[in-house]
């Protein structure tokens, strides 16, 4: 399940997983929000949180994931990864060079200076 993080400044867009994420929580409620906030923003700022109760993707999810990622690479300004999951800390540590954009990976502990970072 995706739901949208709602207390941030009105650039950044927030997003909060747990369980398994699908392609419809991409399709109902990340895709539609990134396409909105772009119609407002010519570049936005991005705070994935993958929380303690969070156990993965399905495939259709992940295909999404990359293809948000890729349709819109030069519209990220700064994404923020907040997650303790390992495989996901590494993902984004090795891939995250690809992003034009500032990415920096944190602790589920470091939720808050997470979502400062993002605001800045």
């Amino acid at each position: 399940m995706i739901k949208i993080i709602s207390d941030l400044p009105s650039n950044v867009l927030g997003f909060e997983s747990s369980g398994t994420v699908t392609g419809k929580d991409y399709e109902t409620v990340l895709i539609p929000a990134v396409e909105a906030k772009l119609k407002e923003f010519p570049k936005i700022k991005l705070l994935y949180h993958l929380g303690p109760d969070f156990t993965g993707y399905d495939l259709k999810a992940a295909w999404d994931d990359a293809k948000v990622g890729l349709a819109h690479l030069t519209a990220w300004e700064k994404i923020a990864v907040v997650t303790d999951i390992e495989w996901v800390s590494s993902g984004v540590k090795v891939f995250g060079f690809v992003i034009p954009g500032e990415v920096r990976v944190f602790e589920n502990s470091k939720l808050d200076t997470a979502k400062e970072w993002v605001s800045e």
